[in-house]
């Protein structure tokens, strides 16, 4: 499993984004580790920003930092040549670097350089761990729960990360088991698994979802949706993988264009409930639907309200927006479920 060790307290840097949007690995971290998170470092240009006081490198690492994590990922995933000193400068500070972009911060000669000169640590989590293996498909002991989406940036880590707060809040035996990079930097492990080469997604899924208690649940973070033309092969490797016990739908309300795809629609709810589940199948035939997670920001109160009934009667299932209402009725619910 792709374990990484990432000292705290962070510097958190958002560089030039405009919008929480661009800076949304900054803004799960902060939001679901606060207490991890010192300080944030912007660039003037920067609109977004966090409930964070502003430090430099330097002011940071005087204050008890220890890493630069960049919160924000790049058009193509590759880090701006005009962010390399900065990076530099924090490792002069004494603080390691941590990165979620596809392009490897040990493939940076500047960065190596200056790690070696400093010693400080050059941490690239998008980079699987571990020795590739290909899916067994037998079944294991334990629950899993998988968020799976009608789309991309559809909620689906911030659903998990809020069943598995909600199911330690109640007491249950739960784990979060993190597949993006920013899931990855707020746990600390995980496997990312656009970073994993196809025929292993199952395999490295299965190893992050191992065997255990009979009342244990992994909350399994989703990616990708089955019905989008560029994600779909990672959410099927991550389907099959898991063996879902349960899977959440994550779909946000009013939405009926595909992220970034234009000429595709946003297939109805059923059709992509129906689609997982025959599909999930495969590897596990008691698949169950659990619940929907709606993100519903774009609604009023009541208009959110009417659409979350509207949709628990269509579909019989609890409906929730993590935000809105929390997601205690699909934690409710799961005990209902026998793995």
């Amino acid at each position: 499993m792709n374990t990484i060790e990432l000292k705290a307290p962070y510097l958190v840097f958002l560089g030039d984004a405009e919008d929480l949007i661009m800076a949304k690995v900054a803004k799960g971290i902060a939001h679901w580790r606060p207490e991890k998170c010192l300080a944030q470092m912007r660039l003037p240009e920067a609109k977004a920003k966090l409930d964070l006081p502003e430090m430099t490198p330097q002011q940071a690492s005087d204050a008890g930092a220890k890493t630069f994590v960049l919160g924000l990922a790049p058009i193509g995933g590759t880090l701006p040549k005009e962010w390399i000193a900065i990076l530099i400068e924090a490792m002069e500070a004494g603080l390691d670097i941590a990165s979620g972009l596809h392009q490897k911060l040990v493939d940076i000669p500047e960065l190596v350089e200056a790690s070696k000169r400093t010693g400080q640590k050059l941490l690239d989590v998008r980079v699987p761990k571990g020795d590739m293996v290909c899916g067994t498909g037998l079944p294991r002991s334990g629950k899993r729960l998988l968020a799976v989406g009608t789309d991309c940036c559809v909620g689906k880590m911030f659903t998990t990360l809020a069943i598995h707060q909600e199911m330690i809040n109640q007491g249950m035996k739960a784990t979060f088991r993190a597949t993006g990079q920013t899931g990855i930097l707020i746990e600390g492990s995980g496997v990312p698994v656009d970073a994993v080469v196809s025929d292993f997604i199952a395999g490295m899924v299965e190893q992050l979802s191992p065997s255990n208690e009979p009342d244990h649940w992994d909350v399994i973070e989703g990616q990708g949706a089955l019905g989008h033309p560029a994600y779909a092969g990672v959410s099927l490797g991550l389907l099959h993988g898991s063996q879902a016990d349960v899977i959440i739908l994550c779909h946000e309300a009013g939405r009926d264009q595909m992220d970034l795809m234009e000429g595709y629609p946003v297939p109805d709810l059923q059709y992509v409930i129906d689609m997982n589940i025959m599909m999930g199948k495969l590897t596990n035939p008691n698949i169950k639907l659990g619940g929907i997670s709606l993100n519903t920001s774009n609604l009023s109160e009541d208009e959110a309200l009417t659409t979350i009934a509207h949709l628990e009667k269509r579909f019989g299932v609890p409906v929730v927006d993590p935000v809105r209402t929390g997601v205690k009725p699909i934690v409710d619910r799961l005990e209902t479920y026998d793995a």
